[in-house]
């Protein structure tokens, strides 16, 4: 069994989701073979230097997880894409690149995160292009600690009013670029988050039938992938039971 998971926005002011996920890891996530987080882990993430008590809880619940035998996977988000490779050491966890495909069980599967899709948000796109330039990113990991927090306010304050302003097409993935980048890799099924949308959605490629799978985001519940030798299976979950099985799943 796999398990895929995203758009967590960890931070120590949500303590339900907190919990909710530390649930997870001590209950399903400990019977899987591998759990792959498709990023915005994090609600904020200013530099593996710069780990509070409450994140570095995080690190040490996912290396728990890693020495009982499940393998972690962890992908960049746009809240999360300073995270590197000391974190993920400590963590016993594995940074994929986005995109990046995988095999599930004989199939390739595209695993994103998802913003890239979203090519009709141009100015999120110029932003998000000039924050990954690798230049940029070696500057804002050794820019002091007190100009990172307060440049990491500053994009959040300004991501959420840019966010509640722009038409739902705009923020949500552009179609034409989603069989474009499947064709490209050559796969049948792609699986991203970001979107906050979760739903299963068929298509056709060509003469192949295919599907992309958006994940959901946890906040009055979680959202889980499930992918076996049976298939996949997208379901919701209450916190409180998110060491159950998952429920009404989605085929």
């Amino acid at each position: 069994m796999i398990l895929l998971i995203s758009d967590l926005h960890l931070e120590e002011e949500r303590p339900d989701i907190t919990r909710a996920f530390l649930n997870f890891l001590s209950g399903r996530a400990r019977s899987a073979q591998a759990l792959y987080i498709l990023g915005d882990f994090f609600e904020a993430w200013i530099g593996d230097d710069a780990m509070t008590p409450y994140q570095r809880s995080i690190c040490e619940a996912l290396r728990e997880l890693s020495d009982s035998g499940t393998n972690v996977f962890l992908m960049h988000g746009n809240r999360d894409f300073l995270l590197g490779q000391a974190f993920c050491k400590a963590a016993g966890c594995t940074l994929l690149k986005d995109p990046s495909v995988v095999d599930f069980y004989g199939e390739p599967v595209l695993l994103m995160h998802g913003d890239s899709l979203c090519t009709r948000d141009e100015a999120y796109m110029r932003m998000r292009r000039y924050l990954r330039n690798p230049v940029t990113v070696w500057i804002l990991r050794h820019l002091p600690l007190s100009t990172r927090h307060k440049l990491a306010r500053k994009l959040r304050s300004e991501s959420r009013a840019q966010t509640r302003m722009k038409a739902n097409d705009i923020v949500d993935v552009t179609p034409e670029q989603v069989p474009r980048i499947m064709e490209h890799f050559g796969v049948k099924t792609l699986i991203h988050g970001h979107t906050h949308r979760p739903a299963i959605h068929k298509l056709q490629l060509g003469d192949y039938a295919a599907k992309r799978i958006v994940l959901g985001d946890w906040d009055k519940q979680g959202w889980a992938l499930q992918v076996d030798e049976q298939g996949m299976q997208l379901a919701p979950f209450e916190f409180d039971s998110a060491h159950l099985a998952l429920p009404h799943a989605t085929q």
